[in-house]
């Protein structure tokens, strides 16, 4: 019985042996605004508790931080012993104290900052060195205050100064979020920064029913912020502990880079728009109803605003502050189509500032604002919308002339109304410039169709699971607004719906738009910034915005850059999007005039299937017409030539595309920069195109693929025209047609170089034109 259990006993151990973990370690030892928090505390998270989500498994975190902690309490409590009898050779311990050392009235917890506080990191730091590990110092994290007059006020006396004196005495690496922090914090401004802490309404948490106002810890937000800072110090202090960072499929990028995004959150107070006096009976104008629901509710401190099941008419909705618009299943909102319900209002469109009829769904410098729900908010849209007679079968063109409305002299083109067509014979109709007021486009007014929802300057703004359609412009426009998440959200417009776009995020920062379809017909996800002259002196780029796991049906473009893209455009990541018929894949486009960069556009993992134009697009010519012509319709080329770089040149630069499938289009690639200014930096990686025609790359600088198959049915697979470092990288081709791999034109091309690619199969591998001497192609 003894050698059984002997034996048993020694292949428990030789188990437990295999099951150890050799892992690197990062221990956390801290205070509250580092540690882990027990579910009923939410949303209070520590930043330590999303450094995790920021790393691999090839480390293991454990976090010791606790709240209340000093250095002191720490090493009296046992804490530190815990931690530094766990260190092996090659761990990490990050160590950030402060807060209740400051607490001199609590004598379990003071340590004065040049005494005691002192010897006590001295202590963590050598302690951990003798055992191997390494020792990193961070600052304390700055509280939020502000004075009276806006300015910060630092509260941590000398302490963070006490750190990087240490870490610079005793040669330690030292990251400092008490600066940080307090950029942070002043960047987001006194009001926006609460979002980064706990200030919240009562009746909104379990564990705050008298609401809370509390800036020293951390909302779930705040902490992926700070958890990112303290991670972009470790790079940039080169730490070893930045090679078990969390990459991401784009080049260079870790998992802490991706935007970070604010939510609001509501009371759960309701407030039922038939109590406000709304009718179900889809005749009744519940215009006053429903707004005087939502007023109300934002005036009790916010919560949710119901619309039961039913068929609701109504005119404009103006959202308000703290109030959530929640469609159950089975509801309907149906915007009027009388042009009368609409006010003429000063906003802006297409990136001016313009007189147009206030949209259906309005906000304007709102905090916390969401539609939520399971239902359909339907514009009108085709009371509104002029038709053209190419878009429309012969039957449905005379059904549609049948109605009503006017033609234009040539017929080609239907109106709605006098007005309308009045509209579509004023230069810059409702643009107000050179005096001109909003009453003085009243004679025009039905044909300044409103976007239907137009939210601006508002932050935490949430559409989620609605499906907005038949809008009478753009459907989705959130303008100058951040943090804004759409989930689940639909936008249906016909296909013949002339500006009929999906979403326009114009000058937005701080976007999620996920799990979302658009079936539109105009562009389908758009990003803006403003028009020539007017955007660039507005100068606020739309940035860091994560577009996942969408699908897009009819549209002009899938995803699309421009053409109003003149505050800029940056750090946009689109991953995991299908599209589906859209006229063009990727479309990118911009005009002389604009101005503006667009820049840092990271793409990956897109599928395409039947795009009838190009499955990638940049193109510095845009004119203001459809991207694929209508059959018997000729595209005229434009001139190419150089022209003064000035404000209004724009620049496309450093775009990262990887893992792009399409399964049929017109074209593969079409670059086309400007002679002045080039499309720059772009990087093809891992992509399979099936096309009529392959790639044409025309003014451009630092192109680069590789592992591209262009299943091309054209004779010429990629011609290049004036371009520079030009890499074809492992390029596979093939084709019914295909004998030339490669065509070379112009007089300003430099290194175009062909690398690993088996040019067995072509009958001509390159050729290269009159002008182009053979030393520009760098072949192997």
């Amino acid at each position: 019985m003894k050698k059984v259990l002997l034996f048993t006993f020694t292949l428990l151990s030789i188990f437990s042996f295999k099951l150890e973990d050799t892992r690197t370690t990062m221990f956390l030892c801290g205070d509250s605004t580092m540690a882990d928090k027990a579910a009923n505390a939410a949303p209070e998270t520590g930043w330590g508790m999303v450094l995790p989500e920021f790393f691999t498994n090839e480390i293991k975190v454990e976090n010791h931080a606790v709240n209340g902690r000093s250095t002191k309490s720490f090493i009296n409590e046992g804490r530190w012993k815990t931690v530094i009898d766990k260190v092996k050779k090659g761990d990490w311990v990050l160590i950030q104290f402060g807060h209740n050392d400051q607490k001199v009235n609590d004598t379990t917890r003071s340590a004065p900052s040049q005494t005691l506080y002192k010897q006590n990191l001295t202590r963590f730091v050598n302690e951990t060195r003798a055992k191997g590990g390494n020792p990193v110092l961070i600052t304390p994290v700055m509280r939020r205050k502000f004075d009276e007059g806006g300015k910060f006020v630092d509260q941590h006396q000398d302490y963070p100064d006490v750190v990087k004196a240490l870490a610079k005495e005793l040669k330690v690496p030292m990251i400092d979020l008490h600066q940080k922090s307090q950029k942070v914090i002043e960047q987001h401004g006194v009001a926006g920064s609460k979002k980064l802490f706990l200030h919240y309404p009562k009746n909104v948490y379990p564990r705050y029913k008298d609401g809370a106002s509390d800036d020293t810890h951390f909302s779930r937000y705040g902490a992926e912020v700070m958890a990112s800072l303290v991670c972009e110090d470790m790079a940039s202090l080169g730490l070893p502990l930045k090679s078990f960072f969390k990459k991401l499929v784009y080049p260079t990028k870790f998992a802490y880079e991706l935007p970070k995004i604010s939510t609001p959150v509501f009371k759960k107070d309701t407030f039922n728009i038939v109590n406000f006096g709304a009718v179900a009976d889809g005749q009744t104008l519940n215009t006053k109803a429903i707004n005087k629901a939502i007023v109300t509710c934002s005036e009790a401190g916010g919560g949710t605003v119901i619309v039961p099941s039913g068929v609701w008419l109504t005119g404009s909705i103006v959202m308000k502050s703290n109030v959530n618009l929640h469609l159950r299943k089975g509801a309907l909102i149906q915007f009027s189509n009388r042009f009368e319900d609409f006010d003429l209002i000063r906003t802006t469109y297409e990136g001016l500032t313009a007189a147009r009829c206030q949209a259906p769904v309005y906000g304007i410098d709102l905090e916390n604002v969401a539609i939520t729900g399971f239902g359909v908010l339907d514009g009108a849209g085709d009371a509104w919308r002029p038709v053209k007679r190419s878009k429309m079968t012969q039957g449905a063109w005379e059904k549609l002339i049948a109605s009503g409305g006017l033609l234009s002299p040539d017929k080609n083109n239907w109106y709605p109304s006098q007005k309308s067509y009045l509209g579509s014979t004023v230069q810059l109709p409702g643009v107000l410039k050179d005096g001109k007021e909003v009453k003085d486009f009243e004679y025009i007014k039905d044909f300044l169709r409103p976007n239907m929802l137009s939210l601006t300057r508002c932050s935490n703004v949430l559409l989620e699971g609605i499906t907005f359609q038949n809008s009478p412009a753009w459907c989705l426009h959130p303008l100058l607004c951040d943090n804004i998440t759409l989930k689940g959200v639909k936008a249906k417009n016909p296909w013949y719906a002339q500006n009929g776009d999906g979403i326009d995020l114009e000058s937005c920062k701080n976007a999620l738009i996920e799990d979302c379809t658009f079936d539109v017909g105009d562009d389908g996800i758009c990003i803006k910034s403003g028009r020539d002259e007017e955007g660039r002196k507005r100068g606020v780029p739309t940035e860091n915005v994560l577009i996942n796991n969408c699908f897009v049906y009819h549209a002009h473009g899938g995803f699309v850059i421009g053409s109003e893209m003149s505050g800029g455009v940056k750090n946009m990541f689109v991953n995991n999007c299908s599209f589906m018929g859209t006229d063009i894949g990727l479309r990118f486009k911009s005009a002389r005039g604009r101005g503006g960069v667009v820049e840092n556009i990271y793409i990956s993992d897109i599928g395409m299937t039947n795009i009838p134009g190009e499955a990638i697009l940049f193109d510095m010519y845009y004119a203001a017409k459809d991207p694929v012509p209508v059959y018997g319709e000729k595209t005229d080329i434009p001139e190419i030539k150089f022209e003064p770089v000035g404000a209004g040149t724009p620049l496309f630069k450093d775009f990262y595309m990887k893992n792009i499938v399409c399964r049929g289009a017109e074209k593969a690639l079409f670059i086309r920069g400007l002679p002045e200014m080039p499309i720059k930096n772009v990087w093809l990686e891992d992509a399979i195109l099936e096309s009529d025609k392959g790639m044409i790359c025309t003014e451009a600088e630092n192109i680069n693929l590789k592992n591209v198959s262009i299943l091309s049915k054209d004779a010429t697979t990629i011609q290049i025209q004036n371009g520079q470092q030009i890499t074809l990288d492992n390029i596979q081709y093939k084709g019914a047609s295909t004998d030339l791999l490669l065509k070379i034109t112009g007089e300003r091309n430099k290194s175009v170089r062909l690398v690993n690619t088996d040019t067995k199969q072509a009958k001509k591998d390159v050729e290269l034109g009159e002008k182009v001497p053979s030393s520009v192609l760098l072949k192997k």
